[in-house]
């Protein structure tokens, strides 16, 4: 039987066509994906279930394995996979393993704890951008401090992955220059105190007001804030995609683009961390904020109240939310700095959210984890006794250099105490350490009502502290 070579052809090519509908109209295989925090290096929350999710076809399995332990998990309709395996206490050089029609391989994988480090700029102020801080970066070997960076994004819904711009590092001279300065500090302290690995999630971006920071939950669990305004933008790009992934703790360093806010900034802080708090759903995590530093001129008037004086009193009152630390930062400034609203000094503010972090989370309870903070208002005569909490071993006036240690200044008078009468006509006042209190006196009130202490915006001269060297919060005991 004789072929006919054309026709073959022509049939060859009908096949070939046939193969190429069919191929174009499958659907494209998809490859197991996770989300952007998932990277070589990273750090894994100690002591808490580690959770994996991601993305895969709709009937593919897949199955992830980590240090001995695995599981397995079929995604969803629309593609998304999540799983959980079991508690791992310590570890390092571990290595995730996803596989599902592809595989997946991360290695040089540590176990420790996580703290996000958000806010405005002072949190994303990079410690290659602090004077005085080479040679913190030249000794910066640190293989279990490891950092993500995360970019500025917004969105007007809640997101699923990550804007990551850097992904895990090991912190090492290479690297902890572009590291945000006061996590760098706080995590240094922490993993050099107790050995523990400290991972930093550096989620932040300059300029930016409390209000897009915040969850719609958070919004909704505070009556006293009004609808309105602009608001989960940066949480719903920036935080929400990261809410499954466990975590010790957060810093938070925020609060100038919100400076000419009094108690709604309170309000703002209550919505901030109970929002989170309820989108990770770990209970009342450690919540560690930064109080504003002094700023712009220093002013003689003893009555105060002026600038961001009002918003230092919110972020004191916002200790009243369980679980929350304050770091005071008024003594970091000297005054021919006063003019930068980026403060060179973040060492201090590192060390001191990290005496809050090591006297409530690691067990040293002989740690002093804040400066005096105002108790109790008791008037004795023409005398008016102020009591306090946080007094350490002692009171005393200080002395603030740099990133020196204070000391104590002895001869020097305290500064910065305002009293007033019923009249609430303000005078400078004669303060006086006794015990663990101060007595505050002026020949000008016969019959005190209030006392006022670094109440201004710049309370340059503030000199109360507690023996372990660190400063009383600014405060007043009257509401006028």
């Amino acid at each position: 039987m004789k072929t006919n070579p054309s026709a073959n052809r022509r049939h060859k090519i009908h096949l070939i066509l046939s193969a190429s509908i069919v191929l174009t109209a499958m659907p494209a295989t998809a490859d197991v994906r996770l989300p952007k925090i998932f990277t070589d290096d990273m750090m894994l929350q100690r002591d808490l279930p580690v959770r994996v999710w991601g993305w895969a076809d709709a009937d593919e399995e897949v199955s992830v394995s980590l240090a001995g332990k695995s599981a397995k998990a079929k995604p969803d309709a629309q593609g998304q996979w999540s799983l959980e395996l079991p508690v791992i206490k310590t570890g390092e050089n571990l290595e995730l393993t996803v596989k599902g029609k592809n595989t997946l391989t991360l290695k040089n994988i540590l176990v420790g704890d996580i703290w996000v480090c958000s806010g405005q700029s002072n949190m994303e102020w990079s410690l290659g951008r602090c004077l005085g801080a080479a040679d913190d970066i030249k000794a910066a070997d640190f293989p279990k401090i490891r950092r993500i960076k995360f970019n500025h994004v917004q969105s007007d819904k809640p997101e699923s992955d990550a804007p990551t711009s850097t992904p895990w590092q090991v912190c090492s001279p290479t690297t902890a220059g572009g590291f945000t300065a006061t996590g760098f500090y706080f995590a240094r302290e922490i993993t050099q105190k107790t050995g523990v690995p400290i991972g930093i999630v550096d989620c932040n971006w300059g300029g930016t007001r409390i209000e897009p920071w915040t969850p719609a939950e958070g919004i909704a669990m505070v009556p006293e804030i009004k609808p309105g305004g602009k608001w989960s933008g940066m949480y719903n790009a920036m935080v929400h995609p990261i809410v499954r992934f466990p975590i010790k703790g957060a810093l938070w360093y925020q609060g100038e683009s919100n400076g000419g806010e009094g108690e709604s900034y309170y309000d703002k802080k209550r919505a901030l961390i109970g929002g989170w708090r309820k989108q990770w759903n770990q209970g009342d995590f450690p919540f560690y904020f930064v109080q504003l530093a002094s700023f712009q001129a220093v002013s003689e008037e003893p009555a105060g109240g002026n600038g961001w004086a009002k918003l230092r009193e919110a972020q004191s009152k916002s200790l009243t939310i369980p679980n929350t630390g304050m770091a005071v930062i008024i003594d970091t400034v000297p005054l021919a700095e006063a003019g930068n609203i980026h403060p060179n000094n973040k060492y201090d503010v590192g060390m001191r959210l990290a005496f809050w972090a090591l006297g409530r989370d690691y067990g040293q309870k002989q740690q002093v984890v804040s400066g005096p903070l105002f108790k109790a208002l008791k008037v004795e005569g023409a005398k008016a006794r102020l009591a306090f909490d946080h007094v350490g071993t002692g009171l005393m006036v200080g002395k603030k250099e740099g990133r020196s240690p204070t000391v104590e200044n002895k001869g020097e008078k305290l500064k910065r105490f305002a009293i007033a009468g019923a009249d609430q006509k303000w005078f400078w006042a004669d303060a006086v350490i006794e015990g663990n209190t101060v007595s505050v006196t002026s020949p000008e009130v016969k019959e005190p009502v209030a006392v006022r202490y670094a109440y201004q915006m710049n309370p340059d001269g503030a000199n109360l502290y507690n023996r372990e060297g660190l400063p009383a919060s600014p405060f007043r005991t009257d509401n006028w």
